[in-house]
Parts: structure tokens; C-alpha cells; sequence
């Protein structure tokens, strides 16, 4: 379909196409100098001593997080009961078990420390938080927590690029950070991900699993630096190549310039639907000096009674695209006999309300207010 108004736009311009070309005039695709260079800088926006591994996606990046910690038959994982699947899927995937976590509140979409403490047994493992939407979890009461009961915490950070909490970045709290760079992310190369973490042992096992479990790499054997190679365990390969590398060193550059716009938008959508039924979460998040957000996506809630499927009907009639962040895990055929809904209430209340308008550096406050009528047309 011809949307009028697409839920995301690519920020590429001719330095996207530039980045390519040059590694195709290379000759060199493979990983290789470009990847160097994406997860040294990648790492310094993280932090001092961030070590980064490019990998070939954002749900690579969680399974290598569970297979570096080592999380296997019999292991609890603690996530949010609002997520992507694929966090549930990569627990699965190394034979443990997830765990739902709930929604701290109506407002705060993102998990808490007292509502992960809640579902914590003695087989817990690892926590798994999801910086929703780009808005960062309350971080620092989760790391005590982790600590004190002896379990890994892995960021989910797909959403969250740039943003920081206490001017820490996501990403640099827990053991294992993982990004996304897929095509609606803030950060775009198509398919693409990063893992992060301040673990020297850890980083390097990371890096490892990603290409076979390989000591050395096609590109060493390429400079004259190795001859061979030895395998230290079983890996994997989830390399990312050298173009996406080039695309994310291009975008890396435009992040916060790109999540600066994401931020007026937002406050157009939230100025606009002030003293509405509609509510839009993190208020008293954005209340508080200590976050910066990444602003990745708008979701709003729907009122209590309005049909969901209706308003997005009304929208695509419109020309408006809109989506659901996230449907729930229960209602999933591969989880439908894993969760009990009622075990997470504030999430239950969520998920069936939440809708997902546009949002993109390059759309216009006049796009905002056209979106923000025909949701309250649609509403009416």
C-alpha cells in the first residue's frame, strides 16, 4: 500500500550510498575494517572500556548473551511481559525457561525491581530488561538487585540507542548489552546488532562465539597476521558484514542529531493529546533529569472500551500506518499453554490498548497533528 503518512523512514541520504560503494569498490565485504572500526566507536558512546562485538542481528545478539552466561536446561529467565518474541525465543532456544515479568504501572511500561523480584525462584538465572520504546528501566536498583541475589542481567537495548540514565548509557549496566540495527530501528543498516559488555573474559567469548568459536579471523589470514586457526568451542556464525558496518558507521554519526527530531515529534504528539482520553507513557519519566531517551517508537493507550482494530482500520483508510508494540506472548501458539496472563495484571491492561503511530526524523509537526486528528476521529 501507498501510505500517506508510513510508520517509519529510512534517514539515509547519499552518504548511505557513498558508505556502500566504497566498500564495494574495496573489494573486501567480509568482515573487516569497517566492522573494527563500527565497534570501537559503537563502544565509546557506550562508555570507557565498552567492549563491542558487531553481530548479524538484535536476536543474535541475545542468544549470544545466553550462550556466553552459559544459560541452559533448567535455567529461569526473568523478561518483560511486554517485549518482542524473540527474547522469549532465545531462552527456548538454549533449553530455559522464561519468566514474565510485569509492567511497573499505566505509565511506566518498562520492569522494575520490585516487580522482577516478585517472579525470582532459586533457578533464576539471568534478567532480561527492555528499555521500551527507547525510554530507559530505573537501572540501578535492578543491578543491586542482581547482585545481591548472584544472577547476570542482560539489557535489551533494541529499542534504545543514545538514550542513558544517570548519564550512563544503556547498554553499560548490566553484564551483556544487545542492540538491534533493523530497519525501523534509530540506528538502520537492514539486518544488524551489536552485543556490549565491560567484561574483558566475556567480550572476548562473545566475539568468538559469533565466528564459528574461530581464534583468528578470515581477514587475519587475509593481512598475513595468521596462517590457521583453532576452534575453542562450539560457535556460531553471526558476523555482520562489511556494508551493514559502513551503513552503521554513516548512521552512527546522525544519532542524536536524528533522536533530537524523534524528541520535538514526541512532544508535538504529547502537547497535542494533553486533556485527551489518549495517554502517552513515560510522563513522569520525562519528568526526571537523569534519562535521555532514545525516543524509538510512540506508542499510546487506547481508552478502555475503544476497539483497537477499528482505530486501525479508520487509519489505514486515512493513508495512516500504525502498528502494535507488543502482542502478547499468551497469544502466541507456540505460548499459549506457557503464561498466565493474570500473573502479570498491568501488562494484561496494556497490551490489548497499546497502538503504535509514526514516527521518524524527517516527518513533519504537520504529519503529527494530520496522525493525532484521525486517531481522535477514530476514537469518537
Amino acid at each position: 500500500m501507498d501510505w500517506k503518512i508510513q510508520l517509519f523512514k529510512l534517514n539515509y541520504n547519499e552518504l548511505e550510498k557513498k558508505a556502500v560503494s566504497d566498500v564495494l569498490d574495496s573489494g573486501w565485504i567480509t568482515m573487516g575494517e569497517n566492522i573494527i572500526n563500527f565497534e570501537k566507536k559503537f563502544g565509546e558512546m557506550l562508555g570507557k572500556d565498552v567492549l563491542c562485538s558487531a553481530v548479524s542481528s538484535g536476536t543474535a545478539a541475545m542468544h549470544l548473551a545466553f550462550l556466553a552466561l552459559d544459560i541452559g536446561q533448567n535455567d529461569e529467565v526473568v523478561m518483560p511481559a511486554l517485549t518482542f518474541v524473540s527474547d522469549a525465543n532465545c531462552a527456548r532456544l538454549v533449553n530455559a525457561k522464561p519468566v514474565l515479568a510485569d509492567c511497573s504501572s499505566e505509565d511506566n511500561w518498562n520492569v522494575s525491581a520490585e516487580s522482577i523480584k516478585k517472579v525470582i525462584t532459586d533457578k533464576t538465572k539471568a534478567i532480561v530488561v527492555v528499555h521500551y520504546a527507547g525510554y530507559p528501566c530505573d537501572m540501578r536498583p535492578i543491578v543491586d538487585l542482581c547482585k545481591e541475589e548472584g544472577i547476570y542481567l542482560i539489557e535489551d537495548c533494541a529499542h534504545a540507542p543514545g538514550a542513558f540514565i544517570n548519564d550512563k548509557s544503556v547498554g553499560a549496566w548490566g553484564d551483556i548489552g544487545c542492540f538491534s540495527f533493523f530497519t525501523n530501528k534509530n540506528l538502520s543498516v537492514g539486518e544488524g546488532g551489536m552485543t556490549s559488555t565491560s567484561n574483558k573474559n566475556l567480550g572476548k567469548r562473545l566475539a568468538s562465539l559469533r565466528s564459528h568459536g574461530m581464534t583468528s579471523l578470515t581477514l587475519d589470514r587475509h593481512k598475513g597476521r595468521s596462517i590457521t586457526y583453532d576452534v575453542n568451542e562450539p560457535g556460531i556464525n553471526y558476523r555482520m558484514d562489511e556494508m551493514r558496518a559502513a551503513l552503521g558507521l554513516t548512521q552512527l554519526e546522525k544519532l542524536f542529531e536524528a533522536n533530537t527530531l524523534r524528541k520535538n515529534l514526541t512532544e508535538r504528539y504529547r502537547s497535542n493529546f494533553e486533556n485527551t482520553k489518549i495517554k502517552i507513557p513515560f510522563n513522569k519519566f520525562l519528568q526526571s533529569n537523569s534519562c535521555v531517551s532514545a525516543f524509538h517508537i510512540l506508542p499510546i493507550l487506547l481508552p478502555i472500551g475503544v476497539n483497537r482494530t477499528s482505530v486501525i482500520e479508520h487509519c489505514r483508510k486515512r493513508g495512516i500506518q500504525t502498528s502494535i508494540h507488543y502482542p502478547a506472548f499468551w497469544d502466541f501458539e507456540a505460548y499459549k499453554d506457557r503464561f498466565d496472563k493474570n500473573d502479570t495484571p498491568e501488562a494484561l491492561n496494556i497490551i490489548p490498548r497499546e497502538l503504535t503511530l509514526p514516527l521518524y526524523p524527517s516527518m513533519t509537526f504537520e504529519q503529527v497533528d494530520e496522525v493525532t486528528r484521525t486517531i481522535l476521529e477514530a476514537c469518537e
